[in-house]
């Protein structure tokens, strides 16, 4: 059976990948030269963009599809980025500019706190879906740490681990909001797919 990952970032692809390996099913990506049209992500939350991305790219690929809809949520911004983590900087923006007006808009408040959110839709060509969440909660430093990840990772502090997620990549993979949602999904599977 092949499923396919519905995203364009290539480094999500990789932790997809990573943390789904075991199943047994083809994964397959836009890296097997599978083209897939843009999904405009035009909801009010990660669950509906989540579900739309899914349903659409399964429908055009005629695939069951796997999408996610992440971001991060601070506290003292009213749970921004959210949504819009990976436009916060504007349409044209990419991670060193989100992470530039995060950091500019925390500049003077003390309450860093911080979650990772995940959502992951598994959509049928049919039209059936089901939706898995996943949080993580930290802490936003203001100084970047961390070579590896993407996004927000380098401002992502974890206190019980000393450690930001891009300083972490093995562990992330196992402990983010986005392995959570993906170990939910591994462990329903089985039944949404009526196999075993």
């Amino acid at each position: 059976m092949k499923i396919f990952l519905a995203t364009g970032n290539k480094k999500k692809i990789d932790e997809m990948s990573k943390i789904l390996s075991g199943l047994d099913f083809e994964i397959l990506s836009i890296k097997d030269g599978i083209e897939i049209p843009e999904v405009i992500e035009d909801g009010d939350t990660f669950e509906e963009n989540s579900k739309k991305k899914a349903l659409e790219i399964a429908k055009f690929t005629n695939m069951i599809t796997i999408s996610d809809d992440s971001g991060l949520c601070v506290e003292a911004l009213n749970g921004e980025p959210g949504v819009y983590s990976a436009r916060y900087a504007g349409e044209d923006g990419n991670d060193a500019a989100n992470n530039k007006k995060l950091i500019e808009n925390l500049q003077g408040i003390e309450n860093r706190k911080a979650k990772f959110v995940t959502v992951i839709t598994l959509g049928k060509p049919n039209g059936e879906y089901h939706s898995f969440r996943g949080e993580i909660e930290g802490v936003i430093i203001d100084e970047a740490r961390g070579k590896e990840g993407f996004g927000y990772d380098p401002h992502f502090y974890l206190p019980e681990y000393d450690k930001t997620f891009a300083e972490m990549p093995e562990i992330k993979n196992q402990i983010s909001h986005r392995a959570k949602a993906l170990e939910a999904l591994k462990n329903g599977i089985d039944k949404i797919l009526n196999i075993g």
